[in-house]
């Protein structure tokens, strides 16, 4: 330092100043990166928080209706019967037995808003609900359809003690449906060769690149007969002497009508809409729903595992497999 001349000295002042100045402002910005850090754990911790609320608040959601004064116990069916939807076997069961196990609910209603669905989904509500009636026979189910309640949605109700709905829902289409494709003939035009490797003789049977045999149409139309007829004695269980069958030869023919037409034909009860039943019908205005719905974490992960399930069934060519009761 003493060999530098005075020229040189100001400069390497004008350095160190900078350099503090670099530092100083590192630190800052290391300050504030463990500012925002420390925010967005909070704000994280404070989601989990929220969200983890909510799933308890959702579990305490039927204890809570347990003390409400006597009411009708209402148990919703929307949209399609399937184990990925709302209108799944194992959420309206659970409903069910809540509406049921409730000290104060005096009656049951099924609103039903459904086209239908899987047979295995509605013949297991089926059940639950002739269960359910056995334990606790001094409280009735009544089944309200709105808009539509058919196939599945109607196996379902026939269920019930009692059947209503509006003069102009759609009620029945008492049938069971699988639907595929035959594209051998695209295949050919487009030069697509199909290959195929199996270990059973009938693996490849509803192959839609294959021309359908008179063998597989059997089977599968044997199939779909045994479960029709599954339908069939489930609705006569449920409806008995009231179903005129002699008189509507097409009642299980997969024909739907209106609820006006439906009421002269046995397949519901009368014409009403779900409160005037709770009102009219079970005597009771006032309605609690205790319809189950997944928690917002168990939808997260329904919606994720079915984009990925959905990827698989389309590339191995299971999407529209399963029989249908819509």
């Amino acid at each position: 330092m003493e060999n530098q001349s005075p020229a040189q000295r100001p400069a390497s002042d004008k350095e160190w100043k900078l350099i503090e100045k670099l530092l100083g402002q590192a630190q800052d910005e290391h300050r504030k990166s463990r500012r925002w850090g420390i925010f967005f754990k909070i704000l994280t911790f404070v989601y989990l928080f929220a969200l983890l609320s909510m799933m308890m608040a959702g579990g305490r959601s039927s204890s809570s209706l347990a003390v409400a004064e006597d009411h009708v116990a209402v148990v919703e069916v929307n949209g399609v019967i399937a184990p990925d939807q709302d209108a799944s076997a194992d959420l309206i069961v659970t409903g069910l037995t809540r509406a049921f196990e409730a000290e104060n609910s005096k009656a049951v209603l099924l609103k039903i808003n459904s086209p239908g669905g899987s047979p295995v989904q509605s013949n297991q509500v089926y059940n639950a609900i002739t269960r359910l009636r056995n334990e606790y026979p001094d409280k009735k189910v009544y089944a309200a359809i709105t808009d539509v309640g058919a196939s599945g949605a109607y196996y379902i109700a026939s269920a019930a003690d009692e059947i209503y709905a509006d003069p102009a829902s759609i009620v029945g289409s008492i049938g069971v449906i699988m639907a595929s494709f035959g594209l051998e003939e695209a295949a050919d035009k487009l030069g697509v060769e199909r290959r195929v490797l199996t270990a059973g003789d009938n693996k490849s049977i509803m192959d839609p690149f294959s021309p359908i045999r008179p063998s597989d149409r059997r089977h599968m139309e044997t199939m779909l007969n045994e479960i029709h007829q599954q339908f069939i004695t489930a609705v006569r269980n449920g409806r008995g002497d009231r179903l005129k069958e002699e008189e509507n030869p097409d009642v299980f023919s997969g024909l739907f009508w209106t609820g006006e037409r439906a009421a002269t034909m046995g397949l519901v009860d009368g014409l009403k809409s779900p409160g005037d039943v709770a009102r009219d019908v079970a005597g009771i205005d006032e309605l609690v729903n205790y319809s189950a719905s997944r928690s917002p974490m168990e939808e997260f992960l329904r919606n994720f595992g079915v984009s990925i399930g959905e990827g698989i069934a389309s590339q191995i060519g299971l999407e529209g497999a399963v029989p249908s009761i819509r």
